[in-house]
């Protein structure tokens, strides 16, 4: 087996049998690494800390240390604190931040055993390949955030990253790898650059669902096990309206390859309405995100000891789609804060919608597109082109995702397949708040029937 495509679970069994080292396995990932720099996955990455890091993990499994993640390397997006790594937060005006502490996700990580091979990109800085599953590699195509891609592209088992509106799952599908967003509140968020406490959740991204929730466990300390789902008589909401049309054809003939094969397995699959969603959803956004992220990030600056004020931040952010977002907050588009309390009283109607949906029709998960599109090349105004048009990429890409976000919702997302274009398809699972150890039973349960995803190769952009 090639080391670089263990898993999370995989390469701890092969670490204490005994079958590789932690120095070995870390050497193999560098050279992909450097192999694959062309996809700027990493924004942070150094061998010499990293084997380091590896030579004591051998040390510690020969003195029989026992830790849940002993010797497994983890990417961390670039605005989670790390001792040792700057944290750039995907802007200009903080690259080069060493944080005087580790977040506190990052803590937990390091007392499992874990090695933080790098820090990964983020959404403002568009990584510029997304990993195809054909075996080769997309070049200038967006795959959400590198996250996501240094694991699709084996650099790592796995990674951390965050999810505001989509940034765990949206990368995980365009990537052809799983992504879990917690209940908000479930993984401390101490430590981690703020857009907006009331959407903000870290999640663990994989391969597999057993390496999710091997992550999930050190984040959490949900140690439970996943229960054993019988896919035979799972009920399943297949919401209407805007999370199932409009889709892209190649997105579409995977949902329908996917709907039919969870059939035969035994899914019930229950078409649904949820009244006033889009309502309460465009009501909560924008209104909530956008209050809290003026509110919260000046906060976070200054307990990071960085002299930077908000305009100065703002002027450093580099994507053209986020910038129009964030930088008219400085003038007359502030959001009001009668505006944003009213906002967070249609969050509380939002909660309710979804929590009366669960109940009425007697689903575990709704299940949908975790995005309407494949991913697409980007253009230089950050849009994208869909069903014969030119689209905002942040807005189409976030269609879908952003409803359970603003609830604060656990979502799964998950490989369905291969698309006609050949890109991967991601099937996204949301669930009622606190049930993310179900949800991630029914994805392991649903991953033994879904078709497996094929690793990119080592060609470069000339190459593919």
């Amino acid at each position: 087996m090639d080391l670089c495509e263990h898993g999370v679970a995989s390469l701890r069994n092969a670490l204490l049998s005994g079958a590789t080292s932690c120095v070995e396995h870390a050497t193999a990932l560098i050279a992909r690494t450097q192999a694959l720099a062309h996809l700027n996955g990493y924004v942070d990455f150094d061998p010499v800390p990293f084997l380091a890091q590896a030579r004591q993990a051998d040390v510690d499994i020969a003195r029989g240390v026992s830790a849940p993640l002993l010797g497994v390397p983890l990417a961390l997006k670039d605005n989670i604190n790390t001792t040792g790594f700057p944290t750039g937060v995907g802007t200009r005006t903080l690259r080069g931040r060493i944080p005087a502490a580790d977040a506190e996700i990052v803590k937990r990580l390091k007392q499992s055993g874990a090695i933080i091979s790098g820090k990964a990109g983020m959404h403002r800085s568009w990584p510029s390949a997304s990993p195809a599953t054909t075996g080769s590699l997309v070049p200038s195509a967006t795959p959400g955030h590198s996250s996501a891609v240094v694991v699709a592209a084996g650099l790592v088992p796995g990674a951390i990253g965050t999810d505001t509106g989509a940034s765990v799952r949206l990368p995980a599908a365009l990537c052809g790898i799983a992504g879990l967003r917690p209940t908000v509140g479930r993984v401390p968020g101490t430590g981690i650059a703020p857009i907006s406490s009331t959407r903000d959740t870290a999640g663990p991204m994989a391969r597999s669902i057993a390496d999710l929730a091997l992550l999930d466990t050190a984040l959490t300390g949900d140690a439970a096990g996943l229960a054993k789902v019988d896919l035979r008589g799972l009920r399943l909401g297949i919401p209407n309206d805007r999370f199932w049309t409009p889709l892209d054809a190649s997105v579409a003939a995977v949902m329908d390859d996917t709907r039919k094969e969870l059939q035969r397995a035994g899914v019930d699959f229950v078409e649904l309405d949820l009244p006033g969603l889009d309502a309460l959803n465009n009501s909560v956004g924008f209104p909530v995100g956008l209050f809290e992220f003026m509110a919260e990030m000046p906060d976070y600056l200054k307990a990071s000891g960085h002299p930077l004020d908000i305009e100065a931040l703002l002027a450093g952010i580099g994507s053209p789609d986020v910038a129009g977002i964030l930088r008219p907050l400085l003038g007359s588009g502030a959001i009001p804060e009668p505006v944003y309390r009213a906002a967070l009283a249609d969050r509380q109607r939002l909660q309710e919608l979804y929590r009366r949906t669960f109940a009425q029709h007697q689903v575990r998960a709704l299940a949908f597109p975790t995005s309407a599109l494949t991913a697409r090349p980007l253009g230089t105004d950050d849009t994208v082109e869909f069903l014969g048009q030119r689209c905002p990429a942040f807005m189409i890409y976030i269609r879908n995702t952003d409803p359970g976000s603003n609830a604060g919702i656990p979502g799964l997302s998950l490989p369905a397949g291969i698309g006609p274009d050949g890109l991967p398809v991601g099937l996204e699972l949301d669930g009622p708040a606190g049930s993310d150890r179900d949800l991630l039973a029914i994805g392991a349960a649903l991953e033994t029937v879904l078709p497996p995803i094929g690793r990119p190769s080592l060609r470069s952009p000339e190459g593919a």
